[in-house]
């Protein structure tokens, strides 16, 4: 096991949502000799920054060109969380340099070095789930059966099935994030949560407004998704991050499947009102590519000790709600 209290990590996409909120929680355990890299681009990310207690920060760019001339030092630890997340993006080419090849090279310096390697995979990878969203089957031929709906799960898959090629998932865990929401998202623009942007339209409008479905077999509103609590998902990926011994790839989701209006009653509840909610046309662009149900089998996890209890839905969206999107705060605040 690593002791990450006394550990040297570098988190990429320490800014961003989860890449923070795991800085946030390894202050918790007293670690601070952390480096952050990322992109801070012209969003309020920095604001996640300001809590947080960390060694050093440097712009994603530089990092490659750094750690080749070895100028930031020796590691015990790399969170590899910096990605282009947008699920609606069209650059192909992009997707494959930032999420693919930077991925790529990132892996091959810590395996070579003996660095624990964790990194963000994502059930986008998995599909509408037709062949399954399990954790278990890891074989190059299970994971060749499965069916991207777009090219940012694609480009999270092709990393997944190349390291699996290389034969590091015996060394390195990559992580299937399902729905995660919860502080310090603000900055995601239209990648925002549910619960984020149903705050926004609450406070607006008094209705949250849902898409309508487009399959016979799910009523307006009865799609299920896996929602994971930010605060949840880190300790998840700590847990994982310490088992020194431990590699391949995880689901880290709630283990449950709630729908969308469950969801928008938990805001209404959280913000003490009735609930109120329309639907409206999905962009035709996404009709095809939309997960209408998502559950995440995390008993795999379970089997590695994991034994805390998942926040449940309405008690989640209560703190992020009260603690965070009310008073504009981000963890550490």
């Amino acid at each position: 096991m690593i002791d990450l209290s006394k550990s040297r990590i570098l988190v990429t996409g320490g800014a961003g949502f989860i890449g923070s909120a795991l800085v946030w929680a390894l202050n918790q355990r007293g670690a601070e000799r952390i480096v952050i890299t990322d992109v801070l681009d012209t969003t309020e990310k920095w604001r996640n920054l300001v809590p947080l207690r960390y060694e050093d920060y440097l712009q994603a760019e530089d990092l490659l060109p750094q750690l080749e001339v070895g100028s930031l030092g020796d590691f015990d630890l790399i969170l590899h969380m910096g990605a282009c997340s947008a699920t609606t993006e069209r650059d192909s080419d992009y997707l494959i340099r930032n999420n693919f090849e930077y991925t790529k090279w990132l892996a091959s310096y810590a395996v070579s070095r003996g660095i624990r390697f964790v990194y963000a995979s994502s059930a986008a990878t998995y599909g509408d789930g037709a062949n399954g969203m399990s954790d278990t089957a890891t074989s190059l031929d299970a994971l060749h059966a499965l069916r991207p709906l777009n090219m940012y799960g694609y480009s999270k898959h092709a990393f997944d099935l190349y390291a699996t090629r290389q034969g590091w998932l015996d060394r390195i865990v990559g992580l299937k994030f399902f729905n995660v929401f919860g502080p310090n998202e603000n900055h995601k623009g239209d990648m925002r949560s549910l619960v984020n942007k149903a705050f926004d339209q609450v406070r607006a409008t008094g209705e949250i407004r849902l898409f309508k479905s487009y399959r016979p077999d799910y009523a307006d509103g009865a799609q299920e998704r896996d929602f994971l609590y930010v605060k949840d998902a880190v300790n998840m990926t700590l847990h994982l991050a310490a088992a020194t011994d431990v590699g391949g790839l995880y689901n880290i989701g709630s283990g449950e499947a709630r729908s969308w209006l469950e969801l928008a009653d938990a805001v209404f509840a959280a913000l003490g009102q009735s609930p109120k909610v329309s639907f409206i046309d999905m962009p035709e662009e996404l009709r095809a590519k939309y997960q209408y149900f998502t559950r995440a089998d995390i008993g795999k996890l379970r089997a590695l000790g994991y034994t805390a209890r998942m926040t449940s839905l309405r008690e989640a969206v209560r703190d992020y709600v009260a603690n965070y999107l009310v008073r504009d705060a981000r963890l550490g605040d």
